[in-house]
């Protein structure tokens, strides 16, 4: 893995991340964040479909997915898993290490009196490339409309 280089900035100038609790049991959290069959109906933002080619979650498997936009555009994304302990946490590298928009995603499922309190946190390698992810795809927007997503598709299953 390539490795992330501290500079003057701190760790939050080059992430983005979202914690919510979500009113469901973490089991099926899990379920519905690691199975393909259920996540292709919720991942992206609003109006996002997607296809999903393969889905190994296991440390070094990999998720092979393509994201159709609202607009036609089709968006093909690699997830490379890293750390996979049920039910409690993903690290996943998302991109090519060696390719611009590359980050490093820590997900996390904390029993929470029934409910799930999840967290995702995205790492770039620079807070440039997290403000060009921003800009460019508006990728602070796309979290919160995809975990509004989740949200409603744990409520239909």
């Amino acid at each position: 893995m390539k490795e992330i280089i501290n500079k003057p900035e701190t760790i939050s100038d080059r992430e983005l991340s979202i914690t919510r609790i979500l009113n469901a049991p973490r089991e099926l959290v899990w379920k519905v964040w690691t199975e393909p069959e259920h996540i292709k109906h919720w991942w992206g933002p609003n109006g996002f479909t997607n296809t999903i080619h393969k889905m190994e979650v296991h440390p070094g498997g990999v998720w092979d997915f393509i994201m159709h936009g609202p607009d036609g555009v089709d968006y093909p994304n690699k997830i490379t898993y890293i750390e996979v302990k049920k039910p409690e946490r993903l690290v996943y590298n998302h991109g090519d290490e060696e390719k611009p928009g590359f980050f490093h995603v820590t997900v996390t499922f904390e029993e929470h009196d029934g409910k799930t309190k999840l967290y995702m946190c995205g790492l770039f390698n620079t807070k440039e490339e997290r403000d060009e992810v921003v800009k460019k795809f508006k990728a602070d927007e796309g979290m919160k409309q995809t975990i509004s997503r989740l949200e409603e598709y744990l409520t239909k299953v």
